[in-house]
């Protein structure tokens, strides 16, 4: 539906986009993920035609849309900072691209109510002025505000981010539902990691103006495809040379050369080994308690790594304890090291 081709960006002298290609699905959950500064709203921005690339095209639904002014693209769009009106009513908010566009007064009335109710916005809230309302209810305000005019896509700019811990996890579940029953092809950026891996049907990583890896969230967690995106994704370990060397001793044929990571989870407390899993002798530096599970941190051949273990209520190790660490070479993630 929307496919960005080698899209150039350049500001000045400075380039800010080398080269980007995207295909996104009709109806799918696209996030453009990475860390600040990476290319990533710039690439919003160069779909919705705020920003018009040096080179390359845009196309929705196989029409070139490169050129065509922002007010005719029919994408909605809700920002980081939501730009409401503070000083209107939530009604006259979400009314206004309607007005806009000269609807009937009563076609308009019926539209701002349906999408109301929609995003869970009461008839007294509607009578509301923005700035009366929480930050959680200003972001519905600008959902229903890109809704209400129909458009076919819909791009978000890190609409979570001004919100506390507890609402953005909430209204984070709440995004999904709507995006799903809407049916609408969305666009999302965010540098959260744990945002893009629970919204996402698929995610493009980007680094300093390049995209690193597009994939779904279990390709891009479990299968990172370059060593910044193993990094950038969660938490994970980077092995030493010894413990490589002791993989190596049972088998593991593992390029010394080569920089090789593991995920906190695949790593194993005192569990039944299996076949190919090597044991490794560790001792507890110290723990979080995190309730569904405990983070270790343990000595082990030199460096610390990382686990996670699922809290069985049962099994609780102190620092100080001794404990092998389970740990197989089929889950190592590994990336040859960067030319100088």
């Amino acid at each position: 539906m929307i496919d960005l081709k080698n899209i150039i960006v350049r500001f000045g002298d400075f380039e800010a986009l080398h080269n980007i290609n995207v295909n996104v699905d009709k109806g799918e959950f696209f996030t453009f993920l990475g860390p600040s500064g990476c290319g990533k709203t710039t690439t919003l921005r160069t779909i919705t035609g705020f920003i018009q690339p040096a080179e390359g095209k845009v196309y929705v639904n196989d029409k070139d849309i490169t050129n065509v002014p922002i007010e005719k693209r029919n994408i909605g769009i809700v920002f980081q900072s939501y730009a409401l009106f503070p000083t209107m009513t939530v009604y006259d908010n979400i009314a206004y691209g309607l007005k806009i566009k000269k609807m009937k007064k009563d076609e308009i009335d019926t539209k701002v109510r349906t999408i109301a109710k929609k995003v869970d916005l009461s008839d007294e809230q509607l009578g509301k002025a923005v700035s009366q309302l929480s930050g959680g209810q200003q972001q519905r305000v600008a959902i229903a505000r890109s809704l209400v005019t129909e458009p076919e896509i819909i791009c978000l700019d890190e609409p979570l981010s001004n919100l506390d811990a507890k609402l953005r996890v909430q209204l984070r579940t709440e995004l999904k539902h709507m995006q799903k029953e809407f049916g609408i092809t969305s666009i999302y950026v965010t540098h959260d990691q744990e945002e893009a891996l629970t919204l996402s049907d698929r995610i493009a990583v980007f680094n300093k103006g390049y995209i690193e890896q597009i994939g779904t969230p279990n390709e891009i967690y479990n299968h990172s495809a370059t060593e910044f995106v193993c990094n950038f994704i969660g938490d994970i370990n980077r092995l030493n040379d010894n413990i490589v060397s002791k993989l190596n001793e049972h088998g593991a044929a593992l390029d010394p050369a080569w920089h090789h990571y593991i995920r906190l989870e695949r790593l194993h407390v005192n569990s039944e080994p299996k076949d190919d899993d090597v044991i490794l002798k560790g001792v507890v530096k110290s723990r979080e308690y995190y309730g569904l599970y405990i983070k270790y941190y343990i000595d082990c051949e030199g460096q610390e790594l990382k686990i996670i273990e699922k809290n069985d209520g049962i099994n609780l190790y102190d620092t100080g304890d001794f404990i092998n660490i389970v740990i197989s070479a089929r889950d190592l993630m590994s990336y040859p090291p960067k030319e100088a």
